[in-house]
């Protein structure tokens, strides 16, 4: 919120005053009256000009938000970066993070990333009316990431397949579990499953046979 004062020969004066300087009109501002002018002795003597006070509420829009956000967070890491946004879709904005030390951005397995992210959404659909999806993304991260989780997939099915005995992974976030699932189901030699609670919920690769 923008707040300031201004005085002038008359109430009306100020604010026309502290509108014009503030680039809105009279019905996006709110006016506080802190004192009415006073022609004084004579018009001479003790004369006091009005006073008033405008706030303006400051609308920003969801990827102002996401960029104010972000740059924030990314301060507080001592990270310098750079953001690229941009709107997939209607309402869907893709962010991707630039720069130096990176890995603290992602954190192990983008564990950290994914925190960011949800933050990132909280933030930016508070007060908002249309549901806001921002995905982050840091230099590529994620596409490695789903290529890693691909070949790995890929990899376990056949150790699966030659020895008949399933593979528990390490806990995955739902996306990632998605990933695995979706990779593997045209292979009718397994089938994949998702066991355990959140966080630690896992993908089991078994065989198909009986």
């Amino acid at each position: 919120m923008r707040i300031i004062e201004k005085t002038g020969k008359s109430v009306e004066e100020a604010i026309e005053v502290a509108l014009e300087e503030l680039g809105v009109n009279r019905e996006e501002a709110e006016v506080e009256v802190l004192e009415e002018p006073n022609k004084g002795l004579l018009g001479i003597i003790g004369t006091k000009q009005a006073k008033i006070r405008v706030k303006v509420e400051e609308i920003i829009d969801a990827e102002g938000k996401i960029t104010n956000f972000l740059h924030e967070v990314l301060t507080e890491m001592a990270i310098c970066s750079h953001l690229e946004i941009e709107e997939k879709e209607t309402g869907q904005f893709y962010v991707n993070i630039s720069g130096e030390d990176l890995g603290l951005v992602i954190g192990k397995r983008g564990q950290t990333l994914e925190a960011i992210q949800y933050l990132t959404n909280i933030v930016v659909n508070k007060n908002n009316q249309s549901r806001i999806r921002v995905m982050l993304d840091a230099e590529g991260y994620r596409q490695r990431r789903e290529d890693a989780l691909k070949q790995l997939a890929n990899r376990l099915a056949h150790r699966v397949e030659k020895n008949k005995e399933a593979i528990m992974l390490e806990p995955m976030s739902a996306l990632e579990r998605k990933i695995i699932h979706t990779t593997l189901q045209d292979n009718l030699q397994v089938t994949t499953r998702s066991e355990g609670e959140e966080p630690n919920r896992k993908v089991v690769i078994e065989t198909n046979e009986e």
